[in-house]
Protein backbone atom coordinates (compact mmCIF):
# COMPACT_ATOMS: atom_id res chain seq x y z
CA UNK A 1 0.00 0.00 0.00
CA UNK A 2 2.70 2.41 0.88
CA UNK A 3 4.68 1.58 -2.34
CA UNK A 4 1.57 2.39 -4.37
CA UNK A 5 1.22 5.77 -2.73
CA UNK A 6 4.86 6.50 -3.41
CA UNK A 7 4.45 5.52 -7.06
CA UNK A 8 1.43 7.80 -7.49
CA UNK A 9 3.25 10.67 -5.87
CA UNK A 10 6.14 10.17 -8.26
CA UNK A 11 3.89 10.19 -11.31
CA UNK A 12 2.22 13.40 -10.15
CA UNK A 13 5.52 15.10 -9.73
CA UNK A 14 6.78 13.80 -13.05
CA UNK A 15 3.84 14.49 -15.27
CA UNK A 16 2.01 17.19 -13.43
CA UNK A 17 -1.22 16.08 -15.13
CA UNK A 18 -2.25 13.35 -12.84
CA UNK A 19 -3.87 14.32 -9.49
CA UNK A 20 -3.47 12.16 -6.41
CA UNK A 21 -6.70 10.60 -5.03
CA UNK A 22 -7.29 10.99 -1.22
CA UNK A 23 -6.93 7.85 0.79
CA UNK A 24 -10.02 7.10 2.96
CA UNK A 25 -9.40 7.32 6.72
CA UNK A 26 -9.62 4.12 8.70
CA UNK A 27 -11.86 3.96 11.79
CA UNK A 28 -10.20 4.64 15.20
CA UNK A 29 -8.98 1.56 16.95
CA UNK A 30 -10.01 2.93 20.37
CA UNK A 31 -13.71 3.09 19.41
CA UNK A 32 -13.64 -0.50 18.12
CA UNK A 33 -11.88 -1.66 21.24
CA UNK A 34 -14.43 0.01 23.61
CA UNK A 35 -17.37 -1.54 21.83
CA UNK A 36 -15.70 -4.93 21.89
CA UNK A 37 -15.05 -4.63 25.61
CA UNK A 38 -18.71 -3.85 26.38
CA UNK A 39 -19.84 -6.73 24.18
CA UNK A 40 -17.43 -9.12 25.87
CA UNK A 41 -18.64 -8.00 29.31
CA UNK A 42 -22.25 -8.66 28.42
CA UNK A 43 -21.37 -12.04 27.02
CA UNK A 44 -19.55 -13.01 30.21
CA UNK A 45 -22.43 -11.88 32.43
CA UNK A 46 -24.85 -13.88 30.29
CA UNK A 47 -22.77 -17.04 30.63
CA UNK A 48 -24.59 -19.47 33.03
CA UNK A 49 -21.22 -20.61 34.40
CA UNK A 50 -20.55 -17.11 35.77
CA UNK A 51 -20.85 -17.15 39.57
CA UNK A 52 -22.31 -13.64 39.80
CA UNK A 53 -22.78 -11.80 43.14
CA UNK A 54 -23.21 -13.57 46.48
CA UNK A 55 -24.71 -12.09 49.64
CA UNK A 56 -23.43 -13.15 53.08
CA UNK A 57 -24.63 -12.29 56.59
CA UNK A 58 -22.00 -11.90 59.28
CA UNK A 59 -22.81 -11.53 63.01
CA UNK A 60 -21.15 -8.59 64.73
CA UNK A 61 -21.45 -7.03 68.18
CA UNK A 62 -23.70 -4.00 68.16
CA UNK A 63 -21.92 -0.84 69.18
CA UNK A 64 -23.23 0.99 72.19
CA UNK A 65 -24.17 4.64 72.19
CA UNK A 66 -21.01 5.51 74.08
CA UNK A 67 -18.88 3.73 71.46
CA UNK A 68 -20.76 5.52 68.68
CA UNK A 69 -20.14 8.82 70.41
CA UNK A 70 -16.49 7.95 70.83
CA UNK A 71 -16.18 7.11 67.14
CA UNK A 72 -17.91 10.34 66.17
CA UNK A 73 -15.70 12.25 68.54
CA UNK A 74 -12.56 10.74 67.03
CA UNK A 75 -13.88 11.55 63.55
CA UNK A 76 -14.53 15.18 64.48
CA UNK A 77 -12.19 17.97 63.54
CA UNK A 78 -8.96 18.68 65.34
CA UNK A 79 -10.49 21.80 66.90
CA UNK A 80 -12.98 19.85 68.99
CA UNK A 81 -10.64 19.42 71.96
CA UNK A 82 -10.35 23.12 72.75
CA UNK A 83 -14.13 23.55 72.46
CA UNK A 84 -14.57 20.89 75.17
CA UNK A 85 -11.87 22.60 77.21
CA UNK A 86 -13.72 25.91 77.09
CA UNK A 87 -17.00 24.23 78.09
CA UNK A 88 -15.39 22.44 81.02
CA UNK A 89 -13.61 25.61 82.08
CA UNK A 90 -16.88 27.53 82.02
CA UNK A 91 -18.56 24.92 84.21
CA UNK A 92 -15.66 25.08 86.64
CA UNK A 93 -15.85 28.85 86.81
CA UNK A 94 -19.60 28.71 87.47
CA UNK A 95 -19.04 26.24 90.30
CA UNK A 96 -16.30 28.43 91.75
CA UNK A 97 -18.58 31.47 91.69
CA UNK A 98 -21.33 29.49 93.45
CA UNK A 99 -18.92 28.35 96.15
CA UNK A 100 -17.56 31.85 96.70
CA UNK A 101 -21.08 33.26 96.84
CA UNK A 102 -22.22 30.62 99.35
CA UNK A 103 -19.16 31.26 101.55
CA UNK A 104 -19.80 35.01 101.44
CA UNK A 105 -23.45 34.52 102.38
CA UNK A 106 -22.54 32.29 105.32
CA UNK A 107 -19.99 34.87 106.50
CA UNK A 108 -22.56 37.67 106.30
CA UNK A 109 -25.13 35.61 108.23
CA UNK A 110 -22.60 34.82 110.95
CA UNK A 111 -21.62 38.47 111.27
CA UNK A 112 -25.28 39.45 111.41
CA UNK A 113 -25.92 36.90 114.13
CA UNK A 114 -23.02 38.24 116.20
CA UNK A 115 -24.27 41.78 115.73
CA UNK A 116 -27.79 40.84 116.80
CA UNK A 117 -26.63 38.98 119.85
CA UNK A 118 -24.24 41.76 120.79
CA UNK A 119 -21.11 41.43 122.90
CA UNK A 120 -21.62 40.38 126.50
CA UNK A 121 -25.32 41.16 126.33
CA UNK A 122 -24.75 44.92 126.16
CA UNK A 123 -25.34 45.53 122.44
CA UNK A 124 -28.34 43.33 121.65
CA UNK A 125 -30.81 44.53 119.05
CA UNK A 126 -33.79 46.18 120.66
CA UNK A 127 -36.92 44.13 120.11
CA UNK A 128 -40.34 43.78 121.57
CA UNK A 129 -39.96 42.78 125.24
CA UNK A 130 -41.15 39.26 126.02
CA UNK A 131 -44.38 38.80 127.88
CA UNK A 132 -43.19 35.59 129.53
CA UNK A 133 -39.84 34.20 130.61
CA UNK A 134 -40.34 30.49 130.61
CA UNK A 135 -43.76 30.05 132.19
CA UNK A 136 -43.53 33.25 134.28
CA UNK A 137 -45.70 36.20 133.25
CA UNK A 138 -43.59 39.38 133.51
CA UNK A 139 -46.05 41.90 132.08
CA UNK A 140 -46.26 44.93 134.41
CA UNK A 141 -50.07 44.83 134.35
CA UNK A 142 -50.00 41.25 135.65
CA UNK A 143 -48.13 42.30 138.83
CA UNK A 144 -49.40 44.10 141.96
CA UNK A 145 -48.27 47.64 142.70
CA UNK A 146 -46.51 46.66 145.93
CA UNK A 147 -44.76 43.41 145.02
CA UNK A 148 -42.98 43.05 148.38
CA UNK A 149 -46.19 43.34 150.40
CA UNK A 150 -48.08 40.96 148.10
CA UNK A 151 -45.28 38.36 148.37
CA UNK A 152 -45.27 38.70 152.15
CA UNK A 153 -49.02 38.00 152.25
CA UNK A 154 -48.56 34.81 150.20
CA UNK A 155 -45.79 33.70 152.56
CA UNK A 156 -47.97 34.18 155.59
CA UNK A 157 -50.60 31.93 153.98
CA UNK A 158 -47.98 29.21 153.64
CA UNK A 159 -47.53 29.63 149.88
CA UNK A 160 -43.76 29.88 149.82
CA UNK A 161 -43.33 28.92 146.17
CA UNK A 162 -45.94 31.44 145.02
CA UNK A 163 -44.29 34.14 147.19
CA UNK A 164 -40.80 33.56 145.71
CA UNK A 165 -42.29 33.27 142.23
CA UNK A 166 -43.93 36.69 142.60
CA UNK A 167 -40.65 38.28 143.72
CA UNK A 168 -38.71 36.70 140.82
CA UNK A 169 -41.40 37.67 138.29
CA UNK A 170 -41.32 41.22 139.59
CA UNK A 171 -37.53 41.35 139.35
CA UNK A 172 -37.56 40.10 135.75
CA UNK A 173 -40.27 42.63 134.83
CA UNK A 174 -38.24 45.50 136.35
CA UNK A 175 -35.08 44.33 134.57
CA UNK A 176 -36.80 44.23 131.17
CA UNK A 177 -39.13 47.24 131.34
CA UNK A 178 -37.25 49.58 133.67
CA UNK A 179 -33.57 48.82 133.11
CA UNK A 180 -33.77 47.64 129.49
CA UNK A 181 -31.99 44.34 130.10
CA UNK A 182 -32.29 42.21 126.90
CA UNK A 183 -33.71 39.16 128.63
CA UNK A 184 -35.34 36.70 126.21
CA UNK A 185 -38.27 34.36 126.67
CA UNK A 186 -35.95 31.36 127.01
CA UNK A 187 -33.37 33.00 129.32
CA UNK A 188 -32.38 31.00 132.39
CA UNK A 189 -31.69 32.42 135.84
CA UNK A 190 -27.92 32.55 135.26
CA UNK A 191 -28.37 34.12 131.82
CA UNK A 192 -30.59 36.78 133.33
CA UNK A 193 -27.88 37.60 135.88
CA UNK A 194 -25.20 37.82 133.19
CA UNK A 195 -27.38 40.06 130.99
CA UNK A 196 -28.21 42.34 133.93
CA UNK A 197 -24.59 42.74 135.07
CA UNK A 198 -23.59 45.65 132.76
CA UNK A 199 -26.77 47.61 133.61
CA UNK A 200 -27.14 47.17 137.35
CA UNK A 201 -25.24 48.47 140.37
CA UNK A 202 -23.26 46.02 142.54
CA UNK A 203 -25.88 46.26 145.30
CA UNK A 204 -28.70 45.44 142.88
CA UNK A 205 -26.72 42.51 141.47
CA UNK A 206 -26.13 41.16 144.96
CA UNK A 207 -29.86 41.35 145.64
CA UNK A 208 -30.67 39.57 142.35
CA UNK A 209 -28.20 36.81 143.20
CA UNK A 210 -29.85 36.25 146.60
CA UNK A 211 -33.32 36.31 145.05
CA UNK A 212 -32.38 33.80 142.34
CA UNK A 213 -30.79 31.52 144.94
CA UNK A 214 -33.93 31.60 147.13
CA UNK A 215 -36.22 31.01 144.13
CA UNK A 216 -34.19 28.00 142.96
CA UNK A 217 -34.08 26.53 146.48
CA UNK A 218 -37.86 26.59 146.80
CA UNK A 219 -38.87 25.87 143.18
CA UNK A 220 -36.30 23.22 142.21
CA UNK A 221 -34.70 21.85 145.38
CA UNK A 222 -38.01 21.84 147.31
CA UNK A 223 -36.28 23.37 150.34
CA UNK A 224 -37.84 25.75 152.87
CA UNK A 225 -36.36 29.26 152.88
CA UNK A 226 -35.59 30.81 156.28
CA UNK A 227 -38.14 33.44 157.24
CA UNK A 228 -35.56 36.16 157.94
CA UNK A 229 -33.96 35.66 154.51
CA UNK A 230 -37.34 35.90 152.81
CA UNK A 231 -38.25 39.01 154.83
CA UNK A 232 -35.01 40.69 153.68
CA UNK A 233 -35.90 39.95 150.05
CA UNK A 234 -39.34 41.52 150.46
CA UNK A 235 -38.03 44.58 152.30
CA UNK A 236 -35.23 45.32 149.78
CA UNK A 237 -37.22 44.71 146.60
CA UNK A 238 -38.33 48.27 145.84
CA UNK A 239 -34.99 49.82 146.80
CA UNK A 240 -32.84 47.39 144.80
CA UNK A 241 -35.06 47.12 141.73
CA UNK A 242 -35.91 50.81 141.37
CA UNK A 243 -34.72 52.84 138.38
CA UNK A 244 -31.90 54.36 140.45
CA UNK A 245 -30.33 50.93 140.87
CA UNK A 246 -28.92 51.05 137.33
CA UNK A 247 -25.14 51.08 137.12
CA UNK A 248 -23.42 54.11 135.59
CA UNK A 249 -20.79 51.81 134.13
CA UNK A 250 -20.55 48.06 133.56
CA UNK A 251 -20.16 45.81 136.57
CA UNK A 252 -18.90 42.25 136.51
CA UNK A 253 -21.31 39.56 137.63
CA UNK A 254 -18.53 37.07 138.30
CA UNK A 255 -17.98 38.26 141.87
CA UNK A 256 -21.70 38.15 142.61
CA UNK A 257 -22.10 34.60 141.33
CA UNK A 258 -18.97 33.47 143.13
CA UNK A 259 -20.20 34.95 146.41
CA UNK A 260 -23.37 32.89 146.16
CA UNK A 261 -22.44 29.49 144.74
CA UNK A 262 -26.05 28.36 144.65
CA UNK A 263 -26.94 30.69 141.75
CA UNK A 264 -27.19 28.68 138.53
Amino acid sequence: MRSRELLLAGLILAGGGVRAQPVPAQPAASAIDAAAVWAAEKAVQADPLWAGKEKKQVLRFKKSKDEDKAVKKEASSDFGWWVDLIKNLSAGLRLAFWLVGAALLIWVLLRLRDWLQGHEGGRALKATPPTHVGSLDIRPESLPDDIGAAARALWQRGEQRAALSLLYRGALSRLVHTHGVPIRAASTERESLVLAAPRMSPGALDYLSRLVSGWQAVAYAQRLLPADRFEALCADFDARMAAGASAADGASVAGVVAADGSAA
